[in-house]
Parts: C-alpha cells; sequence; structure tokens
C-alpha cells in the first residue's frame, strides 16, 4: 500500500478523499466507493499503488483514439477498482474488484516505464481497462518517468476527477480518450453512480490546456439511445469544446449486469449520421468496418486514413496532420 494524494482528516478518525467528486467521508479500516482507498490509523492509502492487473501492448486505436499517433502501439495499464458502479461495465472483472483479492507481482513507477521504453516500436503508456483516476499515485509518478523518457502517456476515463488533481496531471499527459456516457444526469446518478456536471468540465478543462481529446459514447438500447439527447450531446461538443474534437459512438453488448440485447447497427449509423451534421470527425464503435471506420478531410472530403479493423493505412494525411489534397489542417497529434 502506498499513502494516497488528496484527502483530509476528519472527526472521529474518519478521512475525506478529495481526489473525485464523490469526496467519500471514510471511516476507520473502511475503503471509498472505488473499493480501493482505505483509511488505515486516520490515514488514508492506495492498495493498487505499484500492482497493475492488466498490461498489454494494443493498438492506439484501441483505446479508442483515432486523431493520435495513428497506426502506433501503446503499453497499456490498468489495475483493480473505479469510482463509478456502471450496470454494463465491459471490465467489471477489473473495476469492480475488491482491493483484498490482489495478489499481483509489485511494478514500480519506474520498471513500469523501462517496460514502455524498451517495446519495441512504443509510443508510449496509456492508463485503462479500469478507472485510472482512482490509481492517481501510480499513474503520475509512472507518467512523469514516461515524459522524462520522451514518450506518451495516454488517460482512457470516465473524466469523474475533482478539479486540482486534474490540474496537476494535465502537464504529464498528452492525450485524453473521456467516456461521455449520457448528457442526462438522472442517467448518470441512477446507472453509474456518478454526476455529469463535473465530467463536463474535466473535458473542457483539457480543451481549454490544449491537450489532445477524443470522446466516446457507448449507445445502449432504452437508457442512453433518445436522438434528441445524442442531438443536444453534439451540439454542446461543438460550441464548447469545438467541432474538431472526435466522437467514437460505440455500439453496447450486453455485459456485467445489464442484459438488453446489443444496439442495433442501424442505430448507430443513424447517431453517427447525426453528429455529423455538427462535427466533423465522427466514428463508429464496435461494430467492425463501416462508413464510419475512416477518417476523410472535412473541407474537400479527400480520404486521409483507411480502417480495417484495427489495421490502420494513412493515404491522404501529409507527415504535419495536413491533407494532402487541399492542405486543410486537421485536429491530431500526427
Amino acid at each position: 500500500m502506498h499513502e494516497a494524494l488528496y484527502w483530509e482528516s476528519a472527526a472521529e478518525q474518519k478521512v475525506k478523499c478529495l481526489l473525485c467528486p464523490h469526496e467519500c467521508l471514510i471511516p476507520e479500516g473502511r475503503q471509498g466507493i472505488c473499493r480501493i482507498r482505505k483509511n488505515l490509523n486516520g490515514v488514508l492509502y492506495s492498495f493498487v499503488y505499484g500492482h497493475p492487473a492488466a498490461i498489454h501492448a494494443d493498438p492506439v486505436e484501441k483505446k479508442p483514439l483515432y486523431h493520435f499517433y495513428p497506426g502506433k502501439q501503446i503499453l497499456s495499464v490498468g489495475t483493480f477498482g473505479c469510482n463509478f458502479r456502471c450496470s454494463f461495465c465491459q471490465n467489471f472483472h477489473l473495476s469492480q474488484k475488491e482491493y483484498s483479492s490482489f495478489g499481483h507481482a509489485f511494478v514500480p513507477p519506474e520498471d513500469l516505464s523501462q517496460q514502455a521504453i524498451g517495446l519495441k516500436g512504443n509510443t508510449g503508456v496509456a492508463f485503462t481497462y479500469n478507472e485510472p483516476t482512482v490509481f492517481y499515485e501510480y499513474m503520475a509518478e509512472t507518467a512523469g518517468f514516461v515524459q522524462t523518457a520522451g514518450m506518451k502517456n495516454v488517460m482512457i476515463s470516465n473524466g469523474f476527477i475533482s478539479a486540482e488533481p486534474l490540474e496537476k496531471l494535465i502537464p504529464l499527459m498528452d492525450a485524453f480518450n473521456i467516456d461521455l456516457k449520457s448528457f442526462r444526469d438522472s442517467f448518470y446518478r441512477k446507472v453509474t453512480g456518478g454526476s455529469l456536471a463535473p465530467v463536463l468540465q474535466t473535458v473542457k478543462t483539457i480543451v481549454k490546456a490544449g491537450k489532445h481529446l477524443e470522446i466516446t459514447h457507448l449507445v445502449i438500447p432504452g437508457l442512453n439511445d433518445d436522438p434528441a439527447e445524442l442531438t443536444e450531446l453534439v451540439a454542446w461538443m461543438a460550441n464548447e469544446l469545438g467541432k474538431g474534437i472526435p466522437l467514437h459512438l460505440s455500439r453496447y453488448f450486453p455485459a456485467y449486469h445489464l442484459d438488453q440485447p446489443p444496439t442495433p447497427l442501424e442505430t448507430i449509423s443513424h447517431f453517427a449520421t447525426l453528429a455529423k451534421e455538427k462535427l466533423d470527425f465522427v466514428y463508429s464503435g464496435n461494430v467492425g468496418s463501416s462508413e464510419f471506420s475512416d477518417t476523410w478531410c472535412p473541407e474537400c472530403h479527400n480520404r486521409l486514413i483507411v480502417r480495417e479493423g484495427y489495421q490502420t493505412l494513412v493515404t491522404g494525411l501529409t507527415p504535419e496532420g495536413r491533407c494532402s489534397k487541399c492542405g486543410a489542417n486537421i485536429p491530431g497529434v500526427w
């Protein structure tokens, strides 16, 4: 275990965690909502520091990031725990696992960064699989070593993090993919156990800081598949973040406690068509190859990047990130 950051003492040997907007008030011997930050003798500890539960080399497109070093590999790392309780979680075997059931070898931040450095053709480290906010200390220290080595850091997150920890983390990160699960606070409170406003603030902070951002939205039948909600979400993105922010509309499949049938392919295609009315770059996910797999120039409609699954071919994009046909600047990190 490792002493946590962002907490304060409270009455009766309780501690108040300040890492995320839950601000859990944790009694002695208990853990917060994330299940992996525990109060021992009036001190808050992280029980996942140095204990990765998953380490894999993945295509960067799998995060998903489509405008960040396309075709490259990135070492992806996760632990256990999450500050949400999504009933549809695809990685529930990690995110909803108790800290007491660990058993993985200790990998210090410097050793983890060395794995990334030593991996041939690797771009850097993606903090992903479970919610990286809950292993904040491990992520931040590892990211420091990765950055010093001249490599890239990526955070794949639900965006439910408090302002100060996010501001301290942003200089260490090169790209974010934030999962905007709904544009309804009622959905967040009922289905995830969180709230919408802090997530919206997170993405605005990332854009204001000039960091690369992509948004993922999982479309779930009967829960967030109202076209009116999608229209509001897209309009908000265009107005508050900019029309050049990529949006990934992902198909839901039954998982964890949710057994609704998969999202119809027609719904994903319809939603992507609606989103394209406001945004320049809209992609479909979990559907195989489709008309919304490739990247097209929003000015001249030249095809810039061809994708077949996770196989990526850059065809119409210059090394400087411009369309090879009309010279338009394409947002991203190329």
